[in-house]
């Protein structure tokens, strides 16, 4: 898989290790995931961009399924530096569709429900007209519109699936461009002020990372293929003050939340239309928010306890260029 070190990969490795595939390999660049989040994982690990041809040609070169999950991902993120998320987002992707032609594999492509954007016709249907509002929207449409053309165009097997606010342990929340629900997690559990862009009721379909990988990992496993983009969420609808409410009562104490200015590029409300994933995925588990949120908030609690002073070496095994 491609971004195995990052959050949604290395709960997808804990996933397929539970399920016992025998050959996982990943290739990540470290630019947004951990050495620390494989440790102790029985993973191969290829320390590479999946800009060079050379290196993901290497990694692949065994695989029967890809799961491209590298991105450069961020909506703010791209607006400080389009370039850099076409180039990965865009050109990273046909370089991996590319590789996975030469291997003759299955390739499941994160997508991401940013591609409605401006169409505020709710749930989201998969055949809806795709109003991108920010550059990554535009890279992600690209990257699963690529991907789709590929399966026309070369009879390459693929699934594009549509990710929504998918949140979880293992969520980095130390960088400018967290996401929202590690943010609350890590400003509530430090007892820190919740920053809340515009008044908090806007609305998301937020995903536990599990169903997440579950689904990955199925898809994978089966080598599901589809026509169209599919979204990968459940067809809820929680707004981020209602989210905060489910912290408060978890945590056991009222949050200070401080309101500031809407971003460029947000949208206002987010719910996926589920009639194609349920079609290919009868079987797919919703785990309730607030149970999630709880053990979200457990990880983050216990990973607070851990002296992170004197780091230990990774125990993974680096594969060598």
């Amino acid at each position: 898989m491609t971004g195995g070190a990052g959050f949604i990969g290395a709960n997808l490795c804990q996933t397929l290790l539970a399920l016992k595939v025998p050959e996982i390999v990943v290739i990540d660049d470290f630019s947004t995931g951990t050495f620390e989040n494989l440790e102790g994982l029985p993973v191969e690990i290829h320390d590479a961009s999946i800009l060079d041809r050379v290196a993901v040609d290497k990694a692949v070169t065994r695989a029967d399924s890809i799961i491209h999950l590298a991105a450069r991902p961020s909506v703010p993120r791209s607006l400080a530096d389009p370039l850099a998320s076409n180039e990965v987002n865009v050109s990273g992707t046909l370089k991996i569709l590319e590789a996975a032609r030469r291997a003759g594999a299955h390739v499941v492509v994160a997508s991401s429900s940013s591609v409605y954007g401006g169409n505020r016709r709710l749930p989201k249907r998969e055949d809806m007209l795709p109003r991108p509002l920010s550059p990554y929207a535009v890279s992600k449409l690209a990257a699963e519109s690529y991907a789709l053309s590929y399966a026309t165009c070369f009879d390459l097997p693929v699934l594009a699936v549509r990710f929504f606010n998918v949140f979880g342990p293992m969520q980095s929340a130390g960088h400018a461009y967290a996401a929202v629900i590690p943010r609350f997690v890590e400003a509530a559990v430090n007892g820190h002020k919740i920053q809340v862009h515009g008044d908090g009721q806007q609305t998301r379909d937020f995903t536990y990372v599990r169903s997440v990988t579950e689904i990955l990992a199925d898809a994978a496993l089966r080598r599901i293929v589809h026509n169209g983009p599919v979204n990968l969420a459940f067809g809820t609808r929680t707004s981020l003050l209602t989210v905060i409410s489910l912290l408060e009562r978890i945590i056991g104490r009222r949050l200070d939340v401080e309101h500031v200015a809407s971003r460029p590029g947000d949208v206002r409300d987010s719910q996926a239309d589920t009639k194609i994933l349920r079609t290919l995925f009868p079987a797919a588990t919703l785990y309730g928010l607030e149970s999630a949120l709880a053990a979200t908030v457990q990880w983050y609690t216990n990973r607070q306890s851990v002296d992170r002073e004197v780091p230990a070496e990774p125990s993974v095994q680096i594969a060598s260029r």
